[in-house]
């Protein structure tokens, strides 16, 4: 769709299932950094990508070492690495363009969600927060694992209190992630706080209460880093502006700690937690009290969508920053189980219970006035009134009017500008924003296989092989010798279960056949009606016809 048509009036939000995404049973889903490829977790151990400008498949990394379920998927800064955590304890770090594992480490939980450092390229750190345990930090090349604080109390015995012992889970799953350049990492606990941690030292910086104390089960930060989505078990999706600047975050944090000097423990944590974050917006059904499932943030974070944690139901929720409700979008009858908005349009991606991707997009409604400036859109027919000059070969309106290009400046047909939305892209990187198709090509074997057995079919219909007693659906007799369509089915065993599609015989075979087929036989009826017409002639003295046949 041509952006000068679109009616800039309109929301730019989803609003109808545009199409649907279908290979094996898909998991989890995230887009690349340009929403040019879709990453999808299935439950076999895959990870496919898709082209999502042609949505097709791109690749598709197969682990023979993993056959467990898909739990995350996460791209690198500029797209040449994801990293995949499953359901069996294993990290992933693969090469895209290649598709060639880089690292792959098992650990001591199952991983729910693995991150990858934001602030690097190519990067070897990753933040895991596994289902049973707390956060950790997880060197993917030496294998090392630092687990995080999930509470003030425990900060300086993280390390002591974070392993699993005795079989008993110490902890519920904890929701963590980092911020824009990856020097702070945001941790939601148990206990409805969030927690500022410098994970380099493994120390609490400041700790922010969310009221009512509920479960955190989601905290994800917007593109620009500007805003933090929390979604707790209380049914409320909140949303927090960082007081904090994207970069060198960690260096304000430790002049606003020298400000409160004063205080000691918890008080100087939430002390500090003010200046770092403040509560924006609150966001809940109020009627159904339903809970909320994967919310995140659009592209340009103008707008807030959760999905429906309730089964049986594929309901999408969309609110503008303000606060109000504007769309809820009703899918089929399953229940939805991941959700992703595309980095740059108006389109929501949602994975169902049944392993199916919908894309959500745009009812567009072109504006065909944005063709012409002058142009004007008539709700009913109106009488026109020419103008008196409005057939002349120069009009006096067009004298008058001068040229608005300055035509001396130079055009810049060299220099890119900077997308508002990739603001932090850095030019000497290159970004991986397709990858390149890759023909299959054909079997020389199972082509010499076909050429072999067509020749033997020749062979055996010129040497008067009996054609079957079947007959087709015209009517005409086929043959049952092995098709080259059927070897290629299935070349090694050619008697199996398959189901197998049968060549139908050219007219120059069913001719080759009726031939050889053909038995010394009677007259047909028709050619000997033909001779006994030619026997018999009118004998013209009385009448009668006369056989010559006959003995009289």
């Amino acid at each position: 769709m041509n952006a000068p048509i679109i009616d800039p009036l309109q929301g730019d939000f989803p609003e109808v299932i545009e199409e649907f995404l279908e290979h094996g049973v898909m998991k989890c889903i995230a887009f690349n950094r340009r929403g040019t490829l879709l990453a999808a977790g299935c439950s076999d151990g895959n990870c496919v990508i898709w082209d999502f400008e042609t949505r097709g498949i791109a690749k598709e990394l197969k682990d023979k070492d993993c056959v467990s379920a898909i739990t995350s998927v996460c791209w690198s800064k500029y797209d040449h690495q994801i990293l995949v955590s499953a359901a069996d304890r294993s990290l992933t770090l693969w090469n895209v363009l290649k598709g060639e594992k880089v690292n792959r480490i098992t650990l001591q939980q199952t991983p729910l969600q693995a991150r990858l450092h934001p602030g690097s390229s190519n990067p070897s750190l990753c933040l895991a927060c596994p289902l049973s345990s707390a956060p950790m930090i997880v060197d993917l090349k030496t294998g090392s694992t630092t687990l995080l604080p999930v509470c003030i109390s425990d900060a300086d015995t993280a390390s002591s209190r974070g392993k699993v012992s005795d079989g008993t889970p110490p902890f519920t799953p904890t929701a963590a992630c980092f911020n824009k350049y990856g020097d702070l990492v945001y941790v939601g606990n148990s206990k409805g706080e969030i927690l500022v941690i410098d994970y380099e030292r493994v120390q609490i910086e400041a700790m922010v209460p969310i009221s009512g104390g509920a479960v955190v089960k989601n905290i994800v930060f917007s593109r620009n880093g500007q805003y933090l989505l929390t979604n707790s078990n209380d049914r409320t999706i909140r949303i927090y502006e960082s007081l904090l600047p994207n970069k060198d975050g960690l260096k304000v944090i430790h002049e606003i700690t020298k400000e409160f000097d004063g205080l000691d423990g918890a008080e100087k944590l939430k002390a500090v937690g003010t200046k770092c974050l403040t509560l924006f917006r609150e966001f809940q059904d109020s009627i159904t009290r339903m809970h909320w499932k994967a919310p995140c943030f659009s592209g340009d974070g103008e707008w807030v969508v959760g999905g429906s944690a309730s089964k049986g139901e594929h309901k999408i929720y969309i609110w503008d920053r303000a606060g109000y409700l504007v769309k809820i979008l009703e899918g089929p009858k399953e229940a939805l189980i991941d959700l992703g908005w595309h980095p740059v349009h108006p389109i929501v991606v949602s994975v169902s219970l049944t392993g199916l991707i919908y894309i959500w997009a745009k009812d567009y409604t072109e504006n065909w006035s944005a063709f012409a400036p002058d142009f004007k859109e008539l709700e009913e027919n109106e009488e026109y009134v020419e103008r008196e000059d409005e057939f002349d070969l120069n009009p006096e309106t067009e004298k008058m009017k001068e040229p608005d290009v300055n035509e001396d400046e130079e055009v810049d047909i060299v220099n890119v500008e900077k997308d508002s939305a990739f603001s932090d892209s850095d030019a000497s990187q290159d970004e991986l924003c397709f990858l390149p198709a890759i023909p299959c090509p054909d079997i020389i074997e199972q082509q010499d296989k076909c050429i072999e057995i067509s020749s033997k079919m020749i062979e055996n219909n010129n040497s008067g092989s009996p054609p079957s007693e079947e007959a087709g659906v015209n009517g005409r007799t086929t043959n049952h010798a092995s098709s080259p369509l059927e070897v290629l089915d299935n070349p090694d065993d050619a008697g199996g279960a398959r189901v197998k599609r049968k060549r139908k015989p050219s007219e120059k075979g069913l001719e080759l056949q009726a031939e050889k087929g053909k038995k010394p036989s009677k007259p047909s009826g028709r050619l000997s009606k033909f001779k006994t017409k030619s026997m018999v002639h009118q004998d013209n003295s009385n009448g009668t016809y006369v056989d010559d046949n006959s003995d009289e």
